[in-house]
């Protein structure tokens, strides 16, 4: 087996691993990536709102925090939402100053509000596209960078443990295995959408870096908390494109086959209402067949304002800014994670989590809009920063086999995983469905081979979501169960 020495591995190359790799600048920094570091793979590309941060004159970082802890319904941690909303303007900086083109309209920031926003707040680039535009100023700094190596398409499969996490086995593309041995490995690998028969994320997004940290032992948190985007193009595909909840903060309406008004009669906030109170009432009406739309038509150049929105909806034949497009929720966010502190340290010694993958407490149990790439930043640079700070000591002796499989993932396994987590842990869930979803997890591993690593791997992050859906029974923010035993009545929208 081929084995490399490094200071610290960042396993993922969206935005919260670019930018911990670049903020660590006082060690060797080697990120591992499963695609093309060149290429759009990350979910931080899709991001299609924007970033949030309280850069306008009516605003300010405590109005942040107070929106971030009502759409969190209070779950959130204090401090860390404090600090993450307090370091909201400098990190806008931060960003332009390294060249990210954000959109300025008479000298001052272009500001748009989006949904559980009280200020308009949330920063665009390109349109659409902000989270492209930042990720392509990354990577060019990043390429700049003499302390940091890439190595792509190289899958990461396992931590590799002695004493404290020292390392980890991975997969190059010619299916060779390679052991990295560092002071420190970082998890950035994103989200769990892949795990989803509907989500707007990357399809390789499947929760792999939180499943190997669990698997290692490392204590997870607020796992149940999976928020699903109310507004995804009904089409089939995987992903699902993202129509922006920037549209509806625009003008854009949901209504139903009559043209009327979907969300008024739910929620005060009416369009603007909570994701998860949006994307829950979407759903119970497609419970009970009713097809709902997203009318964008009355908002101004929506195709020049919107075009990443526009291009998605035309290639599958819809004209945005002249006809109602349909819509469906999909899975977009997990606010659970790999539980850490401010600093990124998670409960074993070596191991470090930021980005989507890490639960920090920022988001509690519902995520407001566009804080994502803001947390990816400020805690990717705080992250970095301690990195530079940690005593390096003579990292310790890899242990680790050889693993010889021509076959890491059972397609068949992961497709009927899919369909279990969309019916047992999607918008709404119960004590049978998640016992019939643990059933079938349980059946699914009996059948997949040992070898298959990343799907059995991928199997017992399921199966720990779903016990702790199962344990939850108190509805709060993305997390709700019909059969819950208190429901906080301003959050249940009654419909079946």
């Amino acid at each position: 087996m081929n084995t490399i020495d490094t200071d610290v591995v960042v396993i993922g190359a969206g935005a919260a691993g670019l930018v911990t790799a670049l903020s660590a600048r006082g060690r060797r920094v080697c990120i591992l990536t499963a695609d093309d570091p060149l290429k759009s793979g990350a979910a931080s590309d899709l991001a299609r709102g924007g970033i949030a941060a309280a850069v306008g004159l009516d605003d300010s970082p405590a109005l942040h925090v107070k929106d971030t802890m009502a759409a969190g319904c209070k779950e959130n941690a204090v401090r860390v939402t404090r600090f993450v909303c307090e370091e909201g303007p400098g990190t806008i900086a931060f960003l332009h100053a390294l060249g990210v083109p954000f959109t300025r309209e008479l000298g001052t920031w272009s500001l748009h509000r989006e949904a559980a926003h009280s200020r308009a707040r949330v920063l665009h680039a390109n349109g659409d596209q902000t989270g492209a535009a930042i990720m392509a100023t990354l990577r060019l700094h990043v390429a700049e960078s003499s302390h940091i190596e890439m190595l792509p398409n190289t899958q990461a499969v396992r931590l590799l443990i002695n004493g404290a996490v020292n390392g980890v086995l991975a997969i190059t593309e010619g299916g060779q295995p390679l052991a990295i041995r560092a002071h420190a490995i970082v998890i950035a690998t994103g989200g769990i959408g892949g795990l989803y028969s509907r989500s707007t994320n990357p399809i390789g997004a499947c929760g792999d870096g939180l499943a190997m940290a669990i698997d290692a032992g490392a204590r997870a948190t607020a796992l149940p908390f999976v928020q699903f985007h109310p507004t995804a193009l009904k089409v089939d595909a995987r992903p699902q494109p993202l129509l922006t909840e920037a549209l509806r903060g625009a003008g854009a309406k949901i209504v139903d086959e009559r043209g009327v008004s979907v969300m008024r009669e739910y929620h005060r906030l009416g369009d603007l209402a909570p994701r998860d109170i949006v994307a829950r009432t979407i759903y119970t009406l497609e419970c009970v067949g009713r097809n709902v739309w997203l009318d964008a038509t009355g908002v101004r150049d929506v195709c020049s304002r919107f075009p990443a929105a526009y291009q998605a909806c035309l290639s599958y034949g819809f004209e945005l800014a002249q006809e109602p497009v349909p819509i469906t929720p999909a899975e977009h966010y997990h606010m659970g994670g790999i539980a850490v502190d401010l600093d990124g340290r998670s409960s074993l010694p070596g191991l470090w989590a930021v980005g989507e993958a890490a639960c920090t407490g920022f988001h509690g149990a519902n995520r407001l809009a566009s804080n994502s790439l803001l947390e990816a930043v400020v805690l990717g640079r705080r992250l970095g920063q301690a990195l530079n700070r940690e005593y390096r000591h003579p990292a310790s002796e890899l242990i680790a086999s050889a693993v010889v499989s021509d076959q890491w993932v059972d397609e068949e396994t992961e497709r009927v995983l899919r369909e279990c987590m969309w019916r047992s842990m999607g918008l709404v869930r119960d004590a049978r469905g998640l016992s019939e979803g643990l059933t079938c997890i349980a059946r699914l591993r009996e059948r997949t081979s040992a070898l298959a690593l990343l799907t059995r791997q991928r199997l017992g992050l399921a199966e720990h979501m779903m016990r702790a859906a199962a344990g939850q029974r108190v509805n709060r923010g993305a997390h709700y169960r019909s059969d819950a035993e208190e429901e906080p009545v301003h959050r249940v929208v009654h419909l079946i």
